[in-house]
């Protein structure tokens, strides 16, 4: 980035602390209030571009004040009284935090809060109120930070563990690998017969994992599996489903990804497993492999997964990239053995690569800006089970487990 660009990032980011700051403030004191609003997001804003340094994500206290001055705009907008205000308040800042003590503790925060004020108080001040006693406790409670700012505008040499492969539309959907290949150029096959997601499991070779002891038909599944089918039977929590159903409606479906089934009842509609391919010109090895899993009734997208093994350090990884429109969200994972032949693939682990990562593609440079997603685990156990193949997908938020994926894997 030129010191042009960035000096007019710097001020388009200010101008638009500004606006917000002048509908806050008209919120909370009427038109006198937007001149005062305006200019003290303005400084707040320039005073922590000043002091970011290279690698660091904004100083918690200005990323405070906007999110309160964003909460006193939405509360504007409410007519109730002042505990429903700072619960509804305090429920959305805490659904944002992701953590299920954050989700647990906002709505109680906000009506702590809400409780405190007189009745006649305004819902704009009772909710910007609410999120910033809630963002303030937080930050006393839970000091471990939810995401990391790893590299700002980097070459996607330097972050192996990242799959660079970004959705350039809004919906990802089942023809993402096609659309894919038009861009990349090489030869593109849909539904590619006898393709693995992984082209050898001996690429995942190291120190804590040896390939010759899983079991063959583990071993088959993963470098062949389009000669399998998948039954799933999902296990959510029941902590989890209210918001996990919001996501879905207004994020998973209308993106085409990460479209989970919500109970039984969806997966007996049939899950269709499919990879595409795209080799490159003049090339004899499968460059990407798009794994696509879709519902067989009218193939809307369950998840679309681009399957990658690099090596680092004499130990093989598997990272899959989620697009997402101009990102992609990547889980690391690292290969353990199982006992009875099976393979687990974590990213529960102490070494510095398997992890999740958030990672912004530039357009024009291909420059990655990655964000480190702590908290969020997941594992894969693919094992065999009286002759035939079983596997379970757990995934975790803070320790909290949220959901488990059963499958059963049968030969087509």
């Amino acid at each position: 980035m030129t010191g042009r660009d960035g000096w007019g990032k710097r001020v388009g980011g200010i101008g638009f602390a500004a606006a917000v700051g002048a509908l806050a403030g008209a919120a909370l004191a009427g038109r006198r209030g937007a001149p005062v609003g305006a200019a003290a997001l303005a400084v707040t804003e320039a005073v922590a571009r000043a002091r970011q340094r290279p690698g660091e994500i904004p100083a918690w206290w200005s990323r405070v004040v906007m999110s309160g001055a964003v909460a006193a705009i939405g509360g504007r907008l409410m007519r109730a009284r002042p505990v429903t205000v700072g619960v509804a308040a305090g429920a959305v800042a805490g659904a944002l935090g992701l953590r299920p003590q954050k989700v647990l503790l906002g709505p109680v925060v906000g009506a702590a809060v809400g409780a405190a004020w007189g009745r006649d108080t305004p819902p704009a001040v009772v909710a910007a109120s609410a999120v910033v006693g809630f963002r303030a406790l937080s930050a006393v409670l839970f000091r471990d930070p939810q995401v990391d700012l790893l590299a700002e505008r980097v070459p996607a040499a330097d972050l192996p563990f990242v799959v660079p492969l970004e959705a350039r539309t809004n919906y990802v959907g089942t023809g993402y690998v096609r659309e894919l290949a038009e861009v990349l150029g090489g030869r593109y096959e849909a539904d590619a017969p006898d393709v693995g997601i992984v082209a050898s499991l001996d690429d995942l070779a190291g120190p804590r994992f040896d390939p010759a002891g899983v079991d063959p038909l583990v071993r088959e599944f993963y470098e062949h599996t389009t000669r399998f089918r998948l039954d799933i039977r999902p296990e959510w929590r029941h902590w989890v489903r209210p918001g996990y159903l919001l996501y879905r409606t207004f994020v998973a479906r209308p993106l085409g990804q990460a479209n989970v089934p919500m109970n039984q009842r969806e997966t007996l509609r049939g899950v269709r497993s499919r990879i595409d391919t795209i080799t490159p010109d003049g090339a004899g090895l499968i460059g990407v492999r798009g794994w696509i899993r879709s519902y067989a009734d009218t193939d809307e997208p369950i998840y679309v997964g681009i399957y990658t093994t690099y090596r680092h350090e004499g130990r093989g990884y598997v990272s899959v990239g989620f697009p997402v429109p101009q990102a992609s969200f990547t889980a690391t994972l690292a290969p353990l053995p199982r006992t009875g032949g099976g393979l687990v693939l974590t990213s529960r682990s102490e070494l510095a690569h398997p992890g999740h990562y958030l990672t912004y593609i530039d357009p024009e440079t291909r420059d990655l800006t990655t964000l480190a997603v702590h908290g969020f685990t997941e594992q894969l156990d693919v094992f065999t089970e009286n002759g035939g193949l079983r596997a379970e997908h757990a995934f975790s938020l803070y320790g909290w487990p949220f959901l488990v994926l059963h499958y059963t894997i049968n030969r087509k």
